[in-house]
This record gives structure tokens, sequence and C-alpha cells, in this order.
């Protein structure tokens, strides 16, 4: 397969490559097909087209006398590897979708046409943007024509009263009689935040920064006991998925958060959750505050940013066209 890898291939290819860092996956983990299918919600064909490119790049291989693909490079070895590989075009145009959402560009609902229009796809992949939309909560397929966007906390009022919502429930769950440490969920979740603090936050995408700091909080509320303490703070991770999907990442922001983290696992894991809770509605606090106020430069300036020409697609439409056309005959779109 090799030299056939296609866009859907490459977009696979790299959010395998958050799934391996997301898990902190040593080298020589076991790669299967339909682990990651589950795991990404693909099919397995275009799973093992990402798979062969990933091949090609180095990242995962055979392990004789082992079947099957093993990983070859680790999650603390994938920094540099995926600067190499670049960012792919999907994931720049979901991306870019998600920021004229916030910036006013698209109302409650968005043709296809539209969409096509404004970033220059095909019909086939603009649907395949869409739908990792909807699937990833912010968007959903209307029953008779066209998308629209579900409501999210989209600005900074929205956002303070979200966080003013956690600060109150979030501290108090630990503080609950119901609250059990589970000592797998706690080095689960370092793991991550370890990850990350010690390099990950120098090149960690946006999916990946919002998918650790949304396990942390969703695992420290699935202890307190309570169902729907914890469908609550889930329910408020996917709220607040869009704000993290601004152009710039405040990297240093990042990493003071993962040390925050570290620094709450550490006193739980001592048995001290009264600290621990203090440290979380401080830690809550700060982070309300900054994220505010950042939404506030930059609903100052987003308007002008984005409201600019369209993106276009460096690939031919009609040769593109032609290869997602087959694709599809093949059921080999995600």
């Amino acid at each position: 397969m090799k030299g056939q890898s296609n866009s859907l291939h490459v977009t696979l290819a790299h959010r395998l490559l958050d799934y391996v860092r997301a898990g902190h996956l040593q080298a020589g983990h076991h790669l299967t097909e339909q682990s990651l299918a589950h795991a990404l919600g693909a099919s397995r064909s275009p799973i093992r087209g990402a798979l062969a490119y990933l091949a090609e790049k180095g990242i995962v291989g055979a392990q004789p006398p082992r079947r099957g693909l093993y990983l070859l490079k680790g999650a603390d070895q994938l920094g540099v590897i995926e600067e190499e590989l670049g960012t792919s075009q999907d994931d720049q145009i979901y991306l870019q979708l998600a920021r004229d959402k916030l910036s006013g560009i698209w109302g409650d609902t968005l043709s296809e046409n539209d969409a096509m229009r404004r970033y220059g796809l095909t019909r086939e992949r603009v649907r395949r943007v869409l739908a990792r939309a909807a699937n990833e909560g912010w968007m959903e397929q209307r029953a008779s024509k066209g998308w629209s966007f579900l409501p999210m906390i989209d600005g900074p009022q929205a956002c303070e009263e979200s966080y003013t919502l956690r600060q109150m429930l979030e501290p108090a769950a630990m503080l609950l009689p119901s609250f059990a440490i589970d000592s797998a969920v706690l080095r689960r979740v370092r793991l991550q935040q370890q990850a990350l603090a010690d390099g990950g936050w120098r090149y960690a995408g946006h999916a990946e920064m919002y998918q650790a700091n949304a396990t942390f909080h969703e695992a420290l509320a699935s202890l307190s006991g309570n169902r729907f303490i914890a469908q609550t703070v889930t329910r408020q991770n996917q709220l607040r998925r869009l704000l993290e999907y601004q152009e710039t990442l405040d990297r240093e922001r990042i990493r003071r958060q993962c040390l925050e983290h570290l620094a709450i696992l550490d006193l739980l894991e001592k048995g001290e959750r009264a600290q621990a809770s203090a440290l979380l509605a401080r830690h809550l606090g700060n982070a309300s505050e900054e994220k505010v106020q950042q939404l506030e430069r930059q609903q100052r300036t987003i308007r002008s940013d984005f409201v600019s020409e369209p993106i276009v697609s460096h690939a031919e439409p009609m040769q593109e066209t032609a290869q997602f056309s087959l694709m599809a005959q093949a059921k080999d779109q995600e």
C-alpha cells in the first residue's frame, strides 16, 4: 500500500498518534485494527490505510516472529516525529470550522453547499469533517437537510457560568462520603498528565490537550460515587469543546495546569481529600479567570481575523471527487 495513502488515512494517522500519547503507549505495544476502529470511531479499512502510512514513516511495524503491527516509537518519542508529518488538511479544516463558528461566521445551521464554497472541498470531504464534529458532540445532521450546531459554551459569559458551576460541584464531590480513591484510575490519569508535564505540552495538539484535561476532571468526578455529578462534569466538558479549538494554544498555561493536576493527584493518593478539594477549587478559579480573559481578548479581534478568504484545498477538485467516490463505493470512509 506504499504511496497510496490519501487524506483520510493521514487524518486517521494523526488521530492514532493522539490516541497513543493519550494512553502513554510504549514502543512494542500491539496495535490491532479492531481496537483502533473502536477507539477512533472508524471502519477497519481506513484504519489499515492509516497504519500503512505510519509504517512508511517508521512509527509502526512488524516484530517477527509475532504477527501484526506494533509501535516502534513510544508516546514520548512522537513530538518531533509528528512535526515532520505535518498537520493533516482535514484537521486544519475541522479546526477552522470550529473557529468560524466561534467567530460568528456560521449561525445555528450550515448547508453542505455553503461549507463546500468556503473551504474549497468536495461534498465527500465536507461530510467527513461535519460527521467528525457530530461525533464529537457539537453538530448534528438535520432530519430535513443540512446540519445544525448544538448549544455550546461559546463566549466569555457562558464560560464563566460553566466554571462557576464546576467550582461548586467538583471540589465538593471530593468531600462526599461516597468518594472512593481508586488507585488504578489515579495511576492511569497520572501517566497521561505526567507525559504532558514532562514535555508533551510543547507539541500536543488542540484535541489532545482538550481530551487530557477532560479525562482528568471526569475521572475524579467518577470517583464521587454519584452518577449525576459524573454526568454533569462530562456534559460541561462536551459543551466547552469548541473553546479549546482556538488558533493559539497557551502552552505555558497548559504546563501549569498539568502540574496542578499532578499536585491534586499527590494529595489524593495520600488520602488528604480536604487539601485536594481546596487545591481543585483554586485550580478551577484560576482557569476560569485566565480562560474568560482570553475569550474576551479573542472576542475583540476574532471577527477581523477569521472573516477572510475561503480555505482552498491543495488537491484538484475533480481529482479529489473521483478519489472519494471510489472510497465511498468501497465503504472506506470514516
